[in-house]
């Protein structure tokens, strides 16, 4: 919908508003929040035009189209990033890989997106979501493509980094859920789109195997099949790119370009293919329930414990990933070791959910640069992990996994030192007399406030009171909106 279809003051963030959808099989709300009642979407909404209700299987304009553009587009990266992997075997024999190659490009493919995910948080904040999510979309798909064509190992794994690139979308995804969607159901939305676009890491698992076999079927050379299959996934890209350009729409006021043109929006500057492939798919189609688990616990928990009831089920998630991942890793039989499997990834993808619930509070101001940050480190964890435990032969797979699980675990810990002054920690109580405003308002200079740049703060202050958890909502003054 366009700007000129919502009567009074528009949201003043690009950051944040809000949508519109009819309400079909499931519905989520965030009732303790006040709804703006003279804005015209479908959906209530609160002072900035952030949707109130979560309704999966609507595609009303623009909540919940930016909602599905986005998971899909993550999940069509995912798809590439990941669909050489169920093809190994075959590409391996084609280019005479050996299985340093193949750990390198394992790492290769996860790499590439730290750089790419830095980057997009600085895009999103500056173009805005759409334009992030499009270009990188439509600009990775030649790379896909090259995989076609690729004839020596060398060129196995620069493409495969190349392709890596693609998953900075992760960064757009959660970005654009966080400019549409209420604080108090932000967990929910966010695991959910995550989770269902890190599911085509698990679809690419069974799609590639598939694809590989119709086409061989069709009477081409197995070393032939597997570079056509790659086709499919490349011209994904390009549709995708396509539909969330002329589909998408940056904040449910508008696009960010057109916003700030109007000064509306204030303007910063800065076969055993196949039974493996089922086996491996568990892990990724896990995201289907899990990711929107998390985003939907830390939701919960926040509505009776506030911020420090997120930081409790983020630890407790991620926790219980890596104790499940040390136990994956010395497992003696394979249903023992797919059920710890299952639940490793229920953990573990579930954490990214909570994680994501606590993302959007950090700063309002630079939330493209936190998720980018955010995203860019899980990456880097991935690299490095697999750098560490899986392309030698120093470790066996057993004991990297069981090693993986204890850093899981450890580099957990430091969530017990987040603290936020205005609600508090895990062990610790907020700081005294500090509530949200104090907090947000000091994310722009007196200069900036003068100009009233700050008043998208204002009302995110307002609405993040939640965040204080139970009795507490409301139950402290606030300083004067000035």
């Amino acid at each position: 919908m366009s700007s000129t279809e919502i009567e009074g003051s528009p949201g003043t963030s690009m950051h944040g508003v809000t949508g519109r959808e009819p309400v079909l099989a499931f519905s989520v709300a965030s009732p303790m929040v006040p709804t703006d009642k003279t804005a015209h979407f479908d959906l209530p909404v609160d002072s900035e035009h952030k949707a109130k209700k979560f309704k999966l299987f609507s595609f009303a304009n623009p909540h919940m189209r930016t909602f599905h553009l986005s998971w899909i587009s993550f999940f069509t990266c995912f798809v590439s990033t990941f669909a050489a992997a169920p093809l190994v075997p075959i590409i391996r024999d084609n280019l005479n890989l050996t299985k340093g190659d193949i750990g390198n490009a394992g790492v290769a493919s996860v790499s590439g997106s730290i750089f790419s995910r830095l980057v997009m948080g600085a895009v999103c904040d500056l173009l805005g979501p759409r334009y992030g999510c499009a270009f990188l979309v439509m600009m990775t798909a030649p790379t896909v493509f090259c995989m076609s064509f690729v004839s020596s190992a060398g060129g196995y794994v620069a493409v495969r980094f190349m392709i890596g690139f693609s998953l900075a979308t992760f960064v757009s995804c959660q970005y654009w859920m966080s400019t549409m969607f209420n604080s108090q159901i932000i967990g929910l939305v966010n695991g959910t789109a995550a989770g269902w676009g890190n599911m085509g890491g698990g679809a690419t698992q069974l799609l590639m195997p598939l694809l590989f076999e119709i086409i061989k079927s069709a009477g081409a050379t197995p070393f032939t099949a597997w570079r056509i299959a790659f086709f499919i996934p490349g011209w994904l890209h390009i549709i995708m790119g396509l539909l969330v350009l002329t589909l998408g729409q940056d904040l449910p006021d508008g696009n960010l370009s057109t916003l700030q043109k109007k000064g509306e929006v204030a303007k910063d500057k800065f076969g055993k293919l196949h039974t493996a492939g089922v086996i491996a798919a568990t892990f990724g189609m896990a995201n289907l329930v899990a990711r929107p688990f998390g985003g939907f616990a830390s939701d919960y928990m926040a509505r009776h414990f506030g911020m420090r009831g997120r930081l409790w089920t983020l630890w407790t998630l991620q926790t219980m990933g890596g104790v499940f991942c040390i136990l994956l890793g010395r497992a003696t039989s394979l249903p023992v070791a797919i059920a710890h499997m299952i639940i490793f990834s229920i953990g573990a993808q579930a954490a990214c959910g909570a994680t994501f619930g606590v993302v959007p509070f950090i700063s309002r101001r630079s939330l493209g640069i936190i998720s980018g940050l955010t995203g860019a480190g899980g990456n880097f964890g991935s690299g490095l992990t697999q750098l560490l435990f899986f392309t030698n032969a120093k470790h066996s797979t057993g004991t990297g996994l069981s090693y993986m699980g204890i850093m899981i675990v450890a580099c957990t810990l430091p969530v017990a030192a987040i603290h936020f002054p205005q609600w508090g920690s895990m062990f610790f109580p907020p700081s005294k007399g500090v509530v949200e405003e104090h907090y947000y308002i000091k994310e722009y200079t007196e200069e900036e406030r003068e100009k009233n740049m700050h008043l998208g703060n204002i009302k995110f202050a307002e609405n993040s009171r939640s965040e204080r958890g139970g009795n507490r909502v409301g139950s402290e003054a606030t300083p004067p909106h000035a």
